[in-house]
């Protein structure tokens, strides 16, 4: 499975961004969607996933102001980030939890895309 996010960039305080990422590859079946971001010299941290059914969670710190969404016959996941603030600034990835004929399920990563929220 291969993932491609975009939708990143720079952005004033208050102001949105929407990050998608679109998976591909050959008879893959994905569960679980999930967006992660990385503020240097942290951890990896999950802001929002989304299951097979519909079902989402979300970080306290980004709850009413970010919306995971996802577009199964897409293979592509959505993050709708309003509101943002500059503790939204690191990069973003998308991690879908997915198997295929051949591979069992695992986690796949995708690049990475910079969000910076200026003050």
């Amino acid at each position: 499975v291969q993932l491609q996010a975009s939708g990143g960039g720079l952005v004033q305080a208050g102001g949105s961004l929407r990050l998608s990422c679109k998976a591909s590859g050959n008879g893959f079946t994905i569960n679980a969607m999930n967006w992660y971001r990385q503020a240097p010299g942290t951890q990896r941290d999950l802001v929002a996933g989304i299951g097979s059914g519909g079902r989402t969670n979300y970080a306290e710190s980004v709850k009413g102001r970010f919306t995971i969404s996802r577009d199964n016959a897409k293979n592509t996941v959505y993050l709708q980030m309003n509101s943002l603030k500059p503790e939204d600034t690191a990069v973003y990835y998308c991690n879908v939890f997915a198997a295929s004929p051949t591979t069992r399920w695992q986690h796949y990563w995708g690049m990475g895309t910079q969000v910076t929220v200026s003050s």
